[in-house]
């Protein structure tokens, strides 16, 4: 199975910008209301600012050159109530557009999250974790801006533009035209500045992305680390893909910083036409003092709207990417899904049957893990897989719990296909324990509980009494109320995995899966935890998987895998009888070693 490393660029299908946009923009649809609402107050403040200079150029041209105070007074009350105006609609505006975008961000975070609980193993088993979650957090915290910009800056500063230019051509079309004369060299620099940032700050994403999941996985795994004494290699490797991160980032802040100047030019080049062409060709004495400080004010009410354009265009493409990545995880198909009309399974009885089954993973299709593997289980039967390692024995438990789908062939749970039921009701009714149960943050009742959400006080204890795990839990300081933390690290690995026992043992489950569950427990434990066992395999049909042959002697049927298939099947005393594959592997871990004299 191939495998994206932490030192490896994930894999992306290009998509076009505009369908990334359209579908990005879909999500703000959804609050029309607000958005009309927005619209209507940024109309207002919009209309409010483009008055302005209008009022300037009167109060000059009319009022002051008439000496006439009264007047000249009251249009500044005027302006002074249009302000106040201003200023609450800006306000108000704000306020609502932060909600639509905060509830936005939290929309596209739960489908994201969603969609990603539906993936199967496959896609879990092929990227680090930490580059699940950076998609999770780091690239939906970067479309925040972007979104309230979209409303806050991009239409305010479209409508300014728009009602610039129709007033500047209005009062006089020969220096509008001037001061926009230097507009194409800005949209020929935007184009060619984007083109080239864009693929940068794609890049700048996914060495983000072989960070985040570095240091996850160092955290994850601190303790192997310190014992081998790695800290020093550790080290190095984080600042080189620290180092690579910090040059991405350079690489691409280095090109896309050119759109400030780009722009101050393209203004100072049109200020400067916009006087040449008044003074010299349309005349100073056409143009009164009035109008030429109107020009100036709405050249710079121009020009601002295009500086922040330009600023946002630049962080629309700065942050593109980061919405490219979380649609390339939405837009990943869920391959283990519930078939269409699909049904309930009802409580299994627990007969299990292998018909003619082939696996490969998805990836490597040409090599089989199992191949043509057939038999039946009876229901309550307690079934051991035994063999070497990368043989296929956990593979078969994946298959019967569907969290990988079978090349060809079928398996059926009691008279019922896996494909022809619903996934939940088919999982519902698994109990699975390995070797690395995870304990969740919070009291140790709440992992307990974890395995039946509804059940009561007498279910949780009676479920850590008949694994052995009651004792411990109350000898500890807050009983069945301790909080533990995430892995549940302030305990023992035998404590865990008692409380692991017990959670599964709480669900009741109709058929019982134990993938290694005891291979790292210590004998001692291991005495404690047989006899919860064995309530736990009473009446159930289980399958389990060890390489401690103890444990699994008293099994009703044992299966050696090995060559992609079941290679003996029987009881312990059968199979000891044949002096195969099993016995061979017995007698190997039983046999007593002699001492080889130095």
């Amino acid at each position: 199975m191939s495998v994206n490393s932490v030192r490896e660029d994930e894999a992306q299908i290009e998509v076009s910008k505009k369908d990334t946009l359209r579908r990005l923009y879909r999500y703000l649809i959804v609050y029309k209301k607000e958005l009309v609402i927005v619209g209507l107050l940024l109309f207002v403040t919009v209309s409010i600012s483009l008055f302005s200079p209008l009022l300037i150029e009167r109060a000059i041209d009319v009022h002051v050159a008439n000496r006439d105070i009264t007047r000249l007074l009251c249009l500044g009350l005027f302006g002074f109530g249009l302000y106040v105006i201003f200023t609450l609609g800006t306000r108000l505006w704000m306020l609502r557009i932060a909600k639509v975008t905060n509830r936005v961000l939290v929309i596209i975070r739960e489908e994201l999250y969603a969609h990603i609980q539906t993936l199967s193993f496959h896609f879990f088993d092929s990227r680090p974790t930490g580059k699940v979650l950076a998609r999770i957090i780091g690239d939906v915290n970067s479309l925040k801006e972007m979104l309230s910009d979209s409303i806050t800056k991009l239409v305010p500063e479209l409508l300014t533009v728009a009602g610039v230019a129709v007033i500047m051509l209005i009062k006089n079309w020969k220096l509008a035209l001037a001061a926009l004369l230097t507009l194409p060299i800005l949209t020929v620099g935007m184009f060619v500045i984007q083109t080239v940032t864009h693929r940068r700050w794609q890049v700048y994403r996914k060495k983000s992305s072989n960070l985040n999941a570095f240091i996850h996985e160092d955290m994850a795994g601190i303790g192997v680390i310190q014992s081998f004494a790695a800290e020093e290699e550790t080290r190095d490797d984080f600042y080189r893909l620290a180092d690579e991160q910090c040059q991405s980032f350079v690489d691409a802040v280095r090109v896309a910083d050119l759109f400030g100047p780009l722009v101050e030019i393209t203004w100072g080049l049109g200020a400067f036409l916009l006087y040449f062409i008044g003074i010299k060709v349309v005349g100073a004495e056409n143009v009164g003092i009035g109008t030429f400080l109107a020009f100036a004010t709405y050249l710079g009410m121009f020009w601002n709207p295009i500086r922040n354009l330009a600023n946002f265009y630049n962080k629309l493409v700065t942050n593109l990417s980061a919405a490219e990545r979380i649609f390339d995880i939405l837009d990943t198909p869920a391959d283990i899904i519930d078939k269409e009309g699909a049904v309930m399974l009802p409580k299994v009885k627990g007969a299990v049957r292998f018909d003619h089954v082939t696996f490969a993973y998805s990836d490597e299709p040409e090599q089989n893990v199992l191949e043509d593997v057939s038999f039946q289980v009876q229901p309550g039967q307690t079934i051991a897989l035994v063999g070497p390692t990368g043989a296929g024995k956990t593979t078969i438990v994946n298959l019967i719990s569907r969290f990988y789908d079978v090349t060809s062939g079928k398996i059926y749970l009691d008279d019922y296909e896996v494909h022809d039921v619903t996934l939940q009701s088919l999982r519902s009714q698994m109990g699975i324990m390995t070797q690395d149960n995870f304990l969740f943050t919070g009291t140790i009742r709440e992992n307990i509980c974890y395995g039946k959400l509804d059940a009561t006080d007498e279910e949780m204890v009676a479920a850590a009494k008949a694994v052995n795990a009651h004792d411990f839990i109350m000898k500890l300081e807050g009983g069945y109320d301790t909080e533990i933390s995430e892995r549940g690290t302030q305990l023992s690995i035998g404590q865990r995995q008692l409380l692991a026992f017990a959670r599964t043992m709480i669900s009741n489950p109709g058929i019982l899966i134990l993938d290694e569950a005891t291979s790292s427990i210590d004998t001692h434990t291991e005495l404690l935890v047989q006899d919860g066992i064995r309530h736990m395999l009473a009446n159930r049909t289980s399958f389990v998987v060890a390489h401690r042959l103890s444990t699994i002697r008293s099994a009703d049927r044992i299966f050696v895998i090995d060559a992609k298939g079941i290679q003996e099947d029987g009881s312990h005393e059968e199979l000891m009888a044949k002096k195969g594959a099993y016995y061979r592997l017995y007698q190997s871990q039983f046999e007593e070693t002699s001492c080889i004299p130095l």
